[in-house]
């Protein structure tokens, strides 16, 4: 351990500390004083030099040679840096490099450095030997000190780290990649942690160049890294299980965070492991879902306020060291060999990036010569290898006469670096259009600007009919909030394309789908993130399916798919293998006849004697009762002292095993070789009297050596006694397997369900993305088909885990109401309803009842058949319908590919789908709009949909009594209830007219939803609560038929069936469809209109919802079937 910045030899110790001798100590409260003061004027320059991050730590660095030249000269200064100058150099790298090395590790995407974990190693490995050949010979060279090999080689080592936060600030700034700044910032960590490790080693022993020769030492070095890591990888579990506790705040998050990080360093160095590689292990097992949101952000912004805290200090404190020393060593050749050193430091950097060019061409996206000149200016120095610097001269055998010289060199090359290289990487970057936005991206900003700018409007058209707004100068109001577009500095130039030119110049749909097909990636991680945050999603769920969007974004013209999410399947099909066999090996014991066909006492008693318990427990104590004797045969010493001994034993239980099978065998017959383990319990007993035969005979011959061979063989077979423990064992280990099989069939549930919904999220976002029809179309069947195929899987995956998929669903329900609750709690505290002591303690007991959920049971028996008919939402959970429908309902049963429902054909009823999963296909829906009105949409491919546990087929063709419009095909075994068209009917007579109005109100909310879910985004349209507030309702209308639309009461009016007619303009609208606030009045055109009317809940007040207007007042087009809902 380092007792200062340079440890000198016992017998040449002087008392002299920067070329001053000490005869005080140091005045108390003076450094802390001058530490203070760093703080504010790193702070200071800081704000002066916003983005010249070297200009802070140059002045920073020449402030602190100043104060050490006062300190050289004057005693008073002396005394306030005496601390810092006795400080071990191994405790400042222990104060500064955790919290840095973490955060420059938490800010690497994981799933991006997984991808390119080969390439990046690579690229480190080759960039440290590359960097020690080529510096060592240039020092060697070049230095005037006549240093030896040792420290140069030393000296080479601390200069080749390239510095993991100054390398990757600049291409921050001006929107590279991150692929790139991840690739850049993987390799800064490789080298640093492989140096540090090397240095402790170092620290330890004295150093050798031969050392790492020794093939314990590199066992050693191979141990600290495996080591040091999966110490870092339970303490990042450990840190995330703190993370998550739900009772724990964000003052005792943000103490506990910080501690571990420092404790983890710590305990890690403390058992001789690299703190260093345990704490980049924590930050990348560390990420955006291991947070709170709101603790995220605290986390960031005291990670980057104490990192550039500790580079002001790191830079200024070495600068006071440098100042100390003797000035008589700092020479002009110096300067000369600080440049030397600086020109090959980037020579350096550009080999390695000639060298690992063509694999990095091969493996990243999008890489070429371009990005290659950027990364070969990214060697940058800074923090890690100042820290290093002291220990070149404490670890080296031969010490110079000035060490300051060492810091000298590493800190001016640092500055030299960070200044210069960084400002080459941004002019690189914007000279060869790194920085440009692409033209397809230019489009989809327009569009994204096209569509504020169509809000901005709409909201001032709403807000300009506003009674208290009627004086405000409108005018300038559309002056202020007019946006106008313009590309930011360096991103390059927007093409303007004219009508004339527009077929060649404009970009094809395959490269706007590429550039959709990013952001259609963004669009679903933010999706499974905000899913997380609701409590959708689980932890895991939600990290494999960020990391598997993030893998496949590299690659092009490819749409992860539900089966490309599903990797682990294998994993879930093995678990399920091997739990099919350790069921075929489970042992099943026989059963005792009912009636005794013997008469004979003796066998009556061997029959109990054999079906008893204690029988089968007195087999299971002889096997037990063997392992001794057994570890005395194995043991060549002991079996020498007790071979009469071990024979006599060996017979004794020879007589048990023989015994135990004669008495089965007298009971059961034949039927005792049906049973596996019968059957190797007498393959033991052979085995064991061939065993006693073999021994017999080696007494007869003991001069036979090849009979004493096979018996020496052949007693090692006695170890196969011990196999009939294992069934045990083989209960307990099914019980595990299940639960594996569960956790997997509920984590594959999750998955798939958090892809489904962040399907539904992207597609109502399409249009922002590309405003190409075609690209728009062939976007929204790509996301289609993708929804179907993990619609699918869903209800594979509830058939295959029924009672799993029960569980997950209850759980999931009760944490929405708790949800609620909570929310509900913070409005109620918010407005003081309830004072805080009160809230509090309301707070803790439902976030108690949220976290006893993690012991929630992984399955729950589905419910009996009648049950489901609660499920029907248009029963409404009321006795009186519930038992009407449960007398006439009926079960029915469909193996799989039966055809539940035929297109064109008459629907017989309805059916309630109990459990399987049904494929629905057929012709676009019609809705009831007449042929001659629908001649545009006959050129819309088929849909197809599925429908599993819980949906209902037939819905809308029963009320219409018309012919079904689809095929409903099983895809599984599937059990429904079925109520036939009769019954159904009725029902509608006996409860005239509300349940007939209930289905179609049903219907109505559903494909409303379905189409215009955006738009509804704000309202609690629920059923339970249309019914009893009228929130919304169904209007009829028949041919001819008109009705008035008050936009003061009516907030949203949807065409959902048939179609109207403007009566003031003429224009039809076609279901489905939201009438525009300009349509006042509407006449029916079809012989059956459905429209949805939802209420203003203040009809004092116009809609504020300002995408309303904006809506598209023909129908939307889109696949899908209403009555799959």
């Amino acid at each position: 351990m380092n007792s200062s910045f340079w440890e000198i030899k016992e017998g040449n110790r002087p008392n002299l500390i920067c070329g001053r001798l000490a005869h005080y100590t140091a005045v108390k409260g003076h450094f802390p004083v001058l530490v203070c003061s760093i703080i504010v004027c790193g702070g200071f320059l800081k704000a002066c030099f916003k983005n010249y991050e070297a200009f802070v730590l140059t002045g920073l660095f020449l402030a602190g040679i100043v104060i050490g030249q006062l300190a050289y000269s004057f005693v008073e200064i002396h005394q306030i840096v005496y601390p810092l100058l006795r400080t071990p150099s191994f405790s400042l790298y222990c104060y500064f490099s955790p919290l840095i090395i973490f955060m420059a590790a938490l800010d690497v995407d994981f799933y991006i450095l997984k991808n390119m974990f080969w390439q990046v190693l690579l690229t480190g490995l080759i960039s440290f030997f590359t960097a020690l050949v080529i510096i060592v010979n240039v020092v060697l060279k070049f230095n005037d000190e006549s240093w030896d090999l040792q420290s140069c080689v030393l000296l080479s080592m601390v200069i080749a780290i390239t510095d993991p936060v100054h390398s990757v600030n600049p291409l921050k700034t001006i929107g590279i990649s991150k692929m790139y700044i991840d690739i850049i910032r993987g390799e800064s960590m490789i080298i640093c942690s492989f140096i540090s490790i090397c240095f402790g080693f170092f620290r330890s022993s004295t150093p050798h160049i031969s050392m790492f020769k020794d093939f314990h030492v590199l066992l050693d070095l191979i141990l600290n890294i495996l080591g040091s890591i999966m110490c870092g990888y339970w303490c990042a579990k450990i840190i995330h299980f703190i993370l998550t506790d739900l009772f724990s705040n964000t003052l005792t998050n943000t103490v506990l965070y910080f501690s571990m990080v420092y404790m983890t360093f710590y305990i890690v160095e403390f058992f001789g492991m690299s703190g260093l590689v345990a704490l980049v292990t924590v930050g990348l097992n560390l990420d955006s879902l291991s947070f709170n949101p709101r603790f995220k952000l605290i986390i960031t912004k005291f990670l980057t306020m104490f990192s550039s805290i500790f580079h002001h200090l790191i830079y200024t404190f070495f600068g006071i060291v440098v100042g100390c020393g003797n000035s008589n060593y700092f020479r002009a050749h110096s300067v000369v060999f600080i440049l030397i050193l600086f020109v090959t430091v980037n020579f350096v950097r550009l080999a390695t990036i000639m060298i690992v060019s063509p694999v990095l061409k091969h493996s990243v996206y999008g890489y070429d010569w371009r990005w290659g000149a950027v990364i070969a200016w990214s060697g940058m120095k800074g923090v890690f290898s100042l820290l290093l610097a002291p220990d070149i001269y404490n670890v080296a055998e031969q010490k110079i006469q000035s060490p300051q010289v060492f810091i000298l060199y590493i800190q001016v090359v640092s500055l030299l670096t960070v200044g210069i290289n960084s400002y080459m990487m941004t002019h690189f970057a914007r000279t060869l259009d790194l920085c440009a936005i692409s033209l397809p991206r230019q489009l989809a900003m327009q569009s994204v600007i096209k569509h504020i700018r169509e809000i901005i409007r709409n909201t001032i058209t709403l807000f300009k009919i506003e009674k208290t707004l009627t004086n405000v100068n409108w005018p300038l109001v559309e002056e202020k909030t007019k946006i106008k577009y313009s590309i930011p500095p360096g991103a390059g130039q927007l093409y303007h394309i004219s009508l004339d030119d527009k077929e060649s110049s404009s970009p094809t749909d395959e490269v706007l789908i590429e550039e959709a097909r990013l952001h259609v990636a963004m669009i679903q991680m933010s999706s499974f993130e905000k899913q997380y945050k609701d409590g959708i999603l689980g932890v895991e769920a939600a990290r494999i399916l960020i990391g598997a969007t993030k893998s496949y974004c590299s690659i092009q013209r490819k749409f992860m798919s539900i089966y490309d999410v599903l990797t682990y399947v294998r994993a879930r099909s093995w678990l399920v293998k091997f739990k099919n066999m350790l069921t075929f090996l489970e042992y099943h014991k026989d059963t005792s006849p009912s009636t005794l066909l013997w008469k004979n006492r003796f066998l009556i008693f061997v029959h109990h004697l054999v079906f008893s318990e204690e029988f089968e427990y007195t087999g299971h104590i002889i096997s037990f009762l063997y392992i001794y004797p057994m570890i005395v045969h194995l043991w060549p010493m002991a079996r020498e002292l007790n071979v009469w001994a071990l024979i006599a034993v060996n017979y004794y239980f020879m007589f048990l095993y023989v015994l135990q099978s004669a008495l089965k065998i007298t009971v059961l017959k034949r039927k005792y070789f049906h049973q596996h383990w019968n059957i190797l319990e007498f393959f033991i007993v052979l085995i064991g009297m061939v065993d006693i035969f073999c021994i017999y005979f080696v007494k007869l011959r003991p001069e036979n050596l090849v009979l004493i061979q096979i018996t020496v063989i052949i007693g090692y077979f006695r170890l196969i006694r011990f196999i009939p423990l294992i069934k045990l064992i083989i209960p307990l280990l099914i019980k595990i397997v299940e639960v594996q099989i569960n956790k997997r069939l509920s984590l594959m549930y999750s998955i798939t369900k958090g892809y489904v919904k962040s399907q539904e999220d992207t597609a109502f976002l399409i249009k922002q993305i590309s405003s190409r029809e075609s690209v728009y179309q062939k976007l929204y069947k790509i996301l289609e088909i993708n929804k179907r195929d993990a619609v699918r899987e869903l209800g594979l995956i509830e058939h295959e885990g029924r009672d799993v998929v029960i569980a997950l669903k209850t759980k999931h329900a009760i944490r929405n109401v708790i949800a609620t609750a909570l929310k509900n709690l913070t409005f109620l505290w918010s407005r003081g309803i309830i004072d805080n002591r009160e809230g509090v303690e309301m707070n803790k007991v439902l976030l108690a009842k949220m976290k006893a959920l993690n012991k929630f049971p992984m399955k729950i028996s589905p419910p009996t058949p009648d049950k489901y008919l609660h499920n029907i939402v248009w029963l409404q959970n009321k006795d009186v319908f519930i038992e009407f429908f449960k007398k006439k309902a009926k079960l029915a049963y469909f193996d799989c590919g039966e055809i539940i429902c035929k297109e064109g054909e008459m629907s017989q009823g309805i059916y309630l789908i109990i459990s399987g999963l049904a494929i629905v296909h057929g012709s676009p829906p019609t809705f009831g709009i007449d042929s001659s009105l629908r001649s545009d949409r006959e050129s819309i491919s088929k849909f197809t949909d599925y429908c599993t546990c819980g949906d209902i087929i037939g819905e809308l063709s029963c009320l219409l009594k018309r012919e079904s419009e689809y095929t409903a095909t099983c895809e599984t075994i599937l059990q429904a209830c079925f109520i036939s068209l009769e019954d159904l009917y009725e029902g509608f007579d006996v409860f005239w007219p509300s349940l007939e109005y209930k289905i179609w109100l049903k219907l109505a909310l559903s494909t409303a939803y379905q189409y215009f879910e955006s738009a509804l985004v704000n309202e609690d349209l629920k059923f339970q609560k249309c019914v009893e507030l009228n929130v919304a309702y169904v209007k009829t209308l028949s041919s001819y038929n008109e009705m008035t639309i008050d936009n003061k009461t009516m907030k949203f009016v949807i065409v959902v069936y048939g179609s109207v007619i403007d009566t003031g303009t003429e224009l039809p609208y076609l279901a489905p469809c939201i009438l525009p606030k300009i349509c006042l009045q509407v006449q029916g055109i079809s012989d059956l209109s459905k429209l949805l009317v939802v209420q203003a809940s203040e009809p004092t007040k116009n809609n504020n919802n300002a995408n309303v207007i904006g809506l598209v007042q023909q129908p939307v087009e889109l696949i899908t079937d209403p009555d799959s809902l």
